[in-house]
Order: structure tokens, then C-alpha cells, then sequence
């Protein structure tokens, strides 16, 4: 025989709501809304009677870097290390090499100063040998080729223009013939040119930027891919501001998310063939490069609004082309875009 089921009593006592809800409870609910609101808008009143301090920049490696303001200075493109005030600093003394490229031949476009220097004379400490690409920078590329040597590996220089595939071809040919191999291809070159509004961007000006930005990314990468084996690796200069964008930099900004998306896209392309491409994106680093662009009152305040309240020096961003080079640290990341810019934001 089945069970007969109770139906629920409605009677006296019964079906009482949850404590804390009905009028009572929303009546509480409210005023414990409303004092919370209270004593956060009197804390807020008490600290906008303070006088807001100021940023402090953040010192997080194993030496204090320089901070803002930095030489207000304009040097002429294509802009040369040994002319600025200040020399950047690159050569990462507290950075002791294992081997992780020991062995290796990589080529650095832009190589002569800036990151492209420190990211040359971390892989000759990490026992690669590095050719130094560059526009015409002889007395810069001259000193980034001192300290590759310095380091125990060998150095060759080549001067040239990366939106010519004619000198791509050759300067690869000239590696390959120098070291017998090429397992790294470091995408670095740049052309940067800040203008007040869109109207302002000559055709002439647009194309220098596409031509050097992305276009010398493709040249350097077909060039290089003929002579580069299973276990090589390719790596690109992204920015900030691929990510970002930047009001004053429209060119500079589409070049840049143009290279963290073919960077992406190679990844998948090479994968079958064991060569990953991956990228690194910095936020604001004291270089030539903006110096070379900025007018000077401009240039004593760079990267003074990134998050770490200052620019980056070269030697910091460096490391991590490093880690996306060695096999035996990065073997498994491949189509990433690094963000080295101080915090979430640059």
C-alpha cells in the first residue's frame, strides 16, 4: 500500500520567512548599507585633506635604476647611445650566464644599442655567438661588438636597411657563412616617429614605419627560415603599445599589434617544423629611440606614468629574450606575447 504523502501546513507557526529577509530585514539590511557608505565617504574626505604624495618609483631589481627626470635632450634619428646624457644600461653585472645557448648563432637586428644591445651581449654570456645587424650606427655597433667579444664569443657586424629583402638575403648568407649555423633570429629594428593627430601622418612617414615595423619582421623571418633547424627559434619586438595603443604613435601602435598578431600566426605556421616564434613586449625603456623622437622636455619625463613611476633599462628587458631563446627553459612556450612593462599596464 503506498504511502500517503503530508501536504504541507499553513497553519500558525508555519511557513515563516528566513531571518533577515521581509521588512525587518531589508529595513536592517539598508542601514547597515548606508553606515558602511558613511564611514567610507568620511575616509575618503579625511584623505583628500592630505596632500597626495607622490609617486615613488619602484626599485625591484638588484640595483637601483635611474629615475625620471632623465636628460631632457633630442638627439637626429637614427639616434646613437654614445650621444645620450645618459648611457643606458645594458650590461646586466648581476646576471651570471649557464650555458642556455651554448653553442648557438643568433642574429639581432637593431643590435647596435638600446635592447638590441643588451639582448646581444646576454646571449654571447649565455655562450652564443651574435651578429649585430644595424641601419648606421658604426661607432654603436662597434661598442655592442667589444662586449659580445668580451664575453668570449665571436661578433660580426652588418650594415643595412631590414626593409630591403636583398639585404636580409645577404646579411643571413654572411651569418651562416661566418658561424655555419643560425638558431636564433631576433626581430628588434624600428623606426618611431610621434605626430599630434592622424592628419599629421605623411604618406612618406606611414611608410617608413610599415616598411621597417612590420615589413622588415617578414623579410628577416624568410630570409632567416631556410638555414634555421628544428629547435631554433624566432623573436619579435612588441610593444606596449600593440596592446595599448598610443594617441601619438598611430603608426608605431598598428605596426606594433601587427607584429604581436604575426607573431601569433608563425607560431602556428613553423610548429610542424619545431621552430617556435614568440615575442616580447616592453613598456617604456630608455633607449635612442625616443630621444630620437620626443622633443626634449618631453624626453626628462619618459616612462615617468608607467606603473613602476620610471623607464626601464635595457638590461632588464633582456633576460627575457633569453628565456624565449633557450630550449631549455621555453621549450614548450611558443606564440606568446611577453609583457615586460612594470605591471598590467606599462
Amino acid at each position: 500500500m503506498a504511502t500517503k504523502r503530508a501536504l504541507p501546513s499553513h497553519g500558525k507557526g508555519h511557513g515563516k520567512r528566513a531571518p533577515g529577509a521581509g521588512e525587518g530585514g531589508a529595513a536592517a539590511t539598508v542601514a547597515r548599507q548606508r553606515d558602511i557608505q558613511d564611514k567610507a565617504v568620511q575616509a575618503s574626505k579625511r584623505a583628500k585633506k592630505k596632500a597626495p604624495a607622490k609617486k615613488k618609483p619602484a626599485q625591484a631589481g638588484d640595483r637601483r635604476q635611474p629615475t625620471n627626470p632623465m636628460p631632457a635632450q633630442h638627439l637626429a634619428k637614427p639616434g646613437h647611445e654614445h650621444a645620450l646624457d645618459l648611457e643606458p644600461r645594458f650590461e646586466a653585472p648581476g646576471y651570471e650566464g649557464s650555458g642556455k645557448l651554448e653553442g648557438m648563432a643568433a642574429i639581432v637586428t637593431g643590435g647596435d644599442s638600446g635592447i638590441g644591445r643588451a639582448v646581444a651581449v646576454l646571449f654571447a654570456r649565455e655562450g652564443a655567438d651574435v651578429a649585430v645587424l644595424h641601419l648606421a650606427e658604426a661607432k654603436d655597433a662597434a661598442e655592442t661588438r667589444r662586449h659580445v667579444e668580451a664575453e668570449g664569443r665571436r661578433c660580426v657586424v652588418i650594415a643595412g636597411d631590414v626593409r630591403d629583402p636583398k639585404f636580409c638575403k645577404d646579411a643571413v648568407r654572411k651569418v651562416v657563412k661566418a658561424f655555419g649555423r643560425l638558431d636564433v633570429l631576433v626581430n628588434n629594428a624600428a623606426f618611431q616617429q610621434h605626430v599630434e593627430r592622424l592628419e599629421d601622418l605623411s604618406d612618406r612617414h606611414l611608410q617608413e614605419t610599415l616598411q621597417t615595423n612590420i615589413a622588415g619582421y617578414f623579410h628577416m623571418a624568410r630570409a632567416a627560415l631556410p638555414h634555421m633547424e628544428e629547435g631554433a627559434s624566432i623573436i619579435n619586438t612588441g610593444s606596449e603599445t600593440g596592446i595599448f595603443g598610443s594617441p601619438k604613435l598611430l603608426d608605431y601602435s598598428a605596426t606594433k599589434g601587427a607584429i604581436h598578431a604575426f607573431t601569433m600566426a608563425l607560431a602556428s605556421n613553423l610548429l610542424g617544423r619545431g621552430i617556435r616564434v614568440n615575442c616580447v613586449a616592453p613598456g617604456p625603456v630608455w633607449t635612442p629611440l625616443n630621444p630620437a623622437d620626443k622633443l626634449a622636455p618631453d624626453v626628462a619625463e619618459f616612462g615617468r606614468d608607467s606603473d613602476m613611476g620610471r623607464p626601464a633599462q635595457p638590461e632588464e628587458i633582456s633576460p627575457a629574450f633569453v628565456f624565449l631563446a633557450s630550449p631549455v627553459m621555453s621549450s614548450y612556450v611558443n606564440g606568446v606575447i611577453l609583457p615586460v612593462m612594470g605591471g598590467p599596464r606599462g
